[in-house]
């Protein structure tokens, strides 16, 4: 299995994708947005970093990549898609995944880390976990208030599409505790299938045990192949 990494403009959290992976055991490889998607794909990473320079707001012009057209037919096809920070931008300007990331409430960027409540743990994403489990991982974003009108967030809610949210260490909620204003304290969510998810904060710099915490370890093995089911 190969997992591609999309090179956009501007992408900076690539190579720690790639890193984070390799350390997993998992083959990737990062792939120019303007090469096309790989024959061999059977995974997808949408990665953190500023494509386009966040111009007209962040991962607009990303998400109208012609790579992004491969992408979203790979996801209609129950292949693995992962889209982190700009990545989870793109995955919604795209249309992977409902709602929208907006200025952080703070409206400034904010690059610390915080913990997240495992809201499903059957999911690929989250099968390492426990549900209600709390791990920690690093945020680095300014548009990572994660927006979506109220009847919908309801739907979503009920269809079990949250994936992560926002908690302090012991699981608990809340304002003092959601660190952008996301609706909910949402932090990341699944898509139309259950092999499609995006989330503001960073798994992949949460991967390697010499250079901080390994919570994150659990996100990125969705893109193995027992547990994505490809």
């Amino acid at each position: 299995m190969t997992v591609s990494i999309i090179r956009f403009g501007g992408s900076n959290c690539d190579r720690d994708a790639e890193r984070a992976l390799a350390h997993l055991d998992i083959d990737a490889e990062i792939v120019w947005h303007e090469d096309g998607l790989p024959e061999d794909t059977t995974g997808v990473v949408l990665p953190g970093g500023f494509s386009y320079g966040d111009y007209l707001r962040a991962g607009a012009m990303a998400a109208r990549s012609p790579i992004m057209a491969d992408v979203r037919e790979a996801a209609a096809d129950g292949v693995p898609v992962l889209g982190v920070c700009n990545g989870a931008q793109i995955g919604c300007e795209s249309g992977l995944t409902e709602g929208a990331f907006t200025t952080n409430e703070s409206a400034r960027f904010q690059c610390e880390h915080v913990y997240l409540r495992v809201e499903r743990a059957d999911t690929p994403w989250t099968a390492a976990y426990e549900e209600g489990e709390v791990i920690e991982v690093p945020i680095a974003h300014g548009e990572g208030r994660y927006e979506i009108d109220d009847d919908r967030l309801a739907e979503l809610e009920d269809e079990g599409r949250v994936l992560f949210r926002y908690c302090d260490e012991n699981g608990e909620t809340g304002p003092d505790v959601n660190p952008n204003g996301s609706k909910h304290n949402v932090a990341g969510v699944l898509g139309d299938r259950e092999s499609v998810a995006v989330l503001m904060p960073h798994p992949e710099r949460a991967t390697l045990p010499d250079v901080g915490p390994t919570d994150g370890q659990g996100v990125l093995r969705g893109f193995e192949s027992e547990a994505s089911g490809v």
